[in-house]
């Protein structure tokens, strides 16, 4: 996730998509990473078959750079359009 500016990058683990991206968006804790540095915007997303996998995909990518995560994004959204729209119309 990104916010407007697409200069901040926030990555997590979810088993519910759409329901956490909610939450970021409503800002439910005034004092979290999201609340603080506007992060709205769904860029990039993956599916997993297990939890395990999913964690272990989210280190690799916390562990990497700026670049490598900007690569990851424009590899699925060279746009940097809020994706949870259109995982919505689905």
């Amino acid at each position: 996730m990104t916010n407007k500016w697409n200069k901040v990058l926030y990555v997590g683990v979810t088993s519910n998509l759409l329901v956490r991206v909610r939450q970021h968006n409503q800002k439910l804790n005034r004092n979290s990473f999201t609340t603080k540095y506007q992060v709205y915007k769904l860029v990039y997303y993956a599916w997993f078959p297990t939890i395990v996998e999913a964690i272990a995909k989210e280190k690799r990518i916390k562990g990497g750079n700026r670049l490598k995560k900007e690569q990851l994004v424009n590899s699925m959204n060279p746009g940097w359009v809020d994706l949870a729209k259109t995982l919505r119309e689905k």
